[in-house]
């Protein structure tokens, strides 16, 4: 009986029902193609403390890093590995040619850059493409940083060696 809701308490809920406003739906992002004169997408990547301008156009699947070969910059198979996902989640080896400058970190957090800014030159190229990139996670920023040093330690978490005497 203490589970049954009374008329009483059925009319409260109703009157209740009555002073919400209506939900207002917003309409979907529809994303469009954002190319340049010469048929190439512009975004920024960033990992850690390295940034990745990149530009994607249409072509043979060409990588160029810093004016050099994508296999001669990054020599690590895992961080070709890294930089080759985004094309591997979309289907699209071999589509797209990319240019890109990148600069600080180390190579690790560069390729991070590099894919982040790959993905999001792509959906800028064809918007078609942001499901299949979101699902792979390759549109949202890595936020980690290096946490600071603190003052009166040896780094951000390790203090001073303990001494009795």
């Amino acid at each position: 009986m203490p589970n049954e809701m009374t008329s009483s308490s059925m009319n409260s809920l109703e009157a209740l029902k009555v002073g919400v406003a209506p939900k207002i739906e917003t309409p979907a992002k529809v994303y469009e193609r954002t190319v340049d004169s010469n048929g190439r997408s512009y975004a920024t990547g960033k990992r850690k403390d390295s940034v990745a301008r990149v530009w994607v156009k249409p072509g043979r699947g060409v990588i160029t890093v810093n004016g050099r070969e994508f296999e001669n910059y990054f020599a690590r198979p895992v961080l070709r590995m890294i930089i080759n996902q985004p094309f591997a989640a979309s289907k699209t080896e071999g589509q797209y040619d990319v240019f890109c400058t990148v600069s600080g970190g180390g190579l690790s957090g560069q390729a991070g850059a590099l894919r982040h800014g790959i993905s999001q030159a792509l959906i800028k190229q064809a918007p078609d493409l942001r499901g299949a990139l979101k699902k792979g996670g390759f549109l949202t920023r890595d936020s980690r940083v290096v946490e600071r040093k603190k003052y009166g330690q040896h780094g951000a978490r390790r203090g001073c060696q303990f001494s009795k005497r």
